[in-house]
């Protein structure tokens, strides 16, 4: 039946149409499937404890693990620089994902070129790939500096990063003293977070050569890790500003990531100016707001720079209040009244939400940053973790996460789930059931198979809009993340009381 061009539909109502019922149901005769009791039987065994069991047995399989690899992390570190072009030394289809994964949670265009290696370069090497990918983005998209990685491909035949770019150099593809730091990012090995914290390290290191001083510029750097709530960024420039404090955030991707709509195209909004990058080797201190997603960049600055860098997370009252007595003690600077008033409307906003997630039970899954720091907040909040899923998990997080765990009597009875992916995290919901879970985008078809409410919380989140836009860190964020968690709930109880004369004696105007 055709389409009236007068009443576009959405496919949300598209396919319930007759044609496509029809469609799907022709469909099935060559899917050589099983009856629909058979479907149903095996459906309701993947719920029990036996199942459980086969399913936590698996060794060769994963079923969507909770992490991305290397490279996207390490082109979302690259944009947080002035002018930074993400090049990516492999396949045309890597790079392809990683600009749509994060087109897609950001609703914003994400530039990155790739060296298209093609079975060729697979047998002789990307070399060529590399001198003519450079020249080719250099030329046509005007950056300030080229960050490169690598993807798997690049990897397993052996491209020597610095030699390409040296001989691609030499060839006249970009001058002499143009900026092209790079990282290795196997995706066979690490996450996201690694591959973030491998380009960091790259990118300070060429961009801080020969640039050290006697004395320090008096400033303090702040490096945000792979945090992809672009409010968090502002915040953390606000936070500075309210002290009255020096300092170089790298790197900045916030304005890239969520850009204004002016009606003009600007490839490189403002990010971190290469000559403040540059110079941060002079700081004071570095200070990180991820602990796993920094690891080998704060030992860099370590060992390389002579600088110290201490971990503050700054989630919930606690590790905001960390993070301003840091600040403090390495600026001299006061803590602002405006901030300690702060603190008094989030502790007042935790006072109001109390009771409503007080000794409720959850289930969290993510990167190791971000699930140590939302289970901190939600032990302040009296809230149980029960299963704790991280798959790119090590064992310093093991053991911080344990010290956290035994320092609330909420943290008791909570069980880590290190390398295990969302379809164990499906049987621990079924056989040992929680109040509501935390974790990105993937976690809705948790939710629609368990019922268990999702708080929307990390990356990705693709299915709702704009929730990237605000602020998780600070006193200011632990408003977000009390709105987000208990009005999840308030649904979740509106929707079990409902049903008028059966289920509504509980369904109120007042929470």
């Amino acid at each position: 039946m055709p389409q009236n061009p007068e009443k576009i539909q959405d496919h949300v109502e598209l396919f319930h149409q007759p044609e496509y019922k029809q469609l799907f149901q022709n469909k099935k005769q060559f899917e050589n499937g099983h009856e629909g009791e058979e479907v149903e039987r095996v459906a309701e065994w993947t719920k029990s404890w036996d199942y459980r069991e086969k399913n936590f047995a698996r060794e060769a399989l994963t079923v969507n693990p909770a992490k991305a690899c290397q490279p996207l992390g390490a082109i979302f570190a690259a944009v947080g620089f002035e002018g930074t072009l993400p090049f990516v030394q492999g396949s045309q289809g890597c790079v392809s994902y990683f600009r749509s994964h994060l087109t897609r949670h950001y609703k914003e265009p994400f530039s990155g070129v790739s060296s298209s290696m093609t079975e060729d370069a697979a047998v002789f090497g990307g070399l060529q790939n590399m001198i003519d990918g450079l020249a080719n983005s250099y030329q046509l998209y005007k950056p300030k500096m080229i960050a490169v990685c690598t993807t798997c491909m690049a990897e397993v035949i052996g491209d020597d990063l610095q030699s390409f770019i040296n001989n691609a150099k030499e060839a006249g593809s970009v001058p002499q003293d143009f900026p092209v730091p790079y990282a290795h990012t196997p995706s066979f090995v690490g996450s996201h977070i690694t591959g973030y914290d491998n380009m960091m390290k790259g990118i300070l290191s060429n961009l801080t050569a020969g640039h050290k001083k006697e004395t320090s510029n008096g400033k303090i750097n702040f490096i945000p890790g792979f945090d992809t709530y672009v409010g968090n960024n502002r915040e953390i420039k606000r936070i500075a500003s309210l002290f009255g404090l020096d300092y170089t955030l790298l790197a900045d991707n916030s304005d890239y990531l969520d850009s204004p709509n002016t009606g003009e195209f600007d490839m490189y909004p403002t990010a971190t100016k290469l000559e403040d990058a540059a110079d941060s080797i002079n700081a004071i201190a570095t200070i990180a707001l991820q602990s796993h997603s920094t690891l080998k960049t704060r030992e860099y600055i370590e060992k390389e720079w002579k600088q110290p860098t201490a971990v503050c997370r700054p989630w919930g009252i606690k590790g905001t209040d960390e993070l301003l007595m840091k600040i403090s003690e390495l600026s001299g600077l006061p803590i602002p009244e405006e901030l300690e008033n702060e603190r008094g409307r989030a502790v007042d906003a935790m006072t109001d939400s109390h009771s409503w997630i007080h000794g409720k039970r959850f289930a969290i899954f993510g990167e190791p940053d971000l699930v140590y720091c939302v289970v901190g907040f939600m032990l302040e909040m009296g809230a149980e973790p029960v299963h704790i899923l991280v798959h790119n998990s090590n064992d310093v997080f093991e053991a911080e996460m344990k010290e956290l765990l035994a320092s609330s009597p909420f943290g008791r009875n909570a069980t880590l789930w290190p390398g295990k992916d969302l379809w164990h995290m499906r049987s621990l919901m079924f056989t040992e059931p929680v109040d509501f879970l935390v974790g990105n985008t993937y976690g809705k078809y948790l939710w629609r198979d368990t019922k268990i409410p999702l708080v929307r919380i990390g990356y990705p989140i693709m299915d709702r809009h704009h929730l990237h836009r605000y602020a998780t860190i600070g006193y200011q964020g632990i408003i977000n993340l009390l709105n987000w968690t208990v009005n999840t709930l308030f649904e979740e109880i509106d929707r079990n009381t409902n049903i008028p004369s059966k289920t509504d004696i509980s369904y109120d105007l007042i929470r």
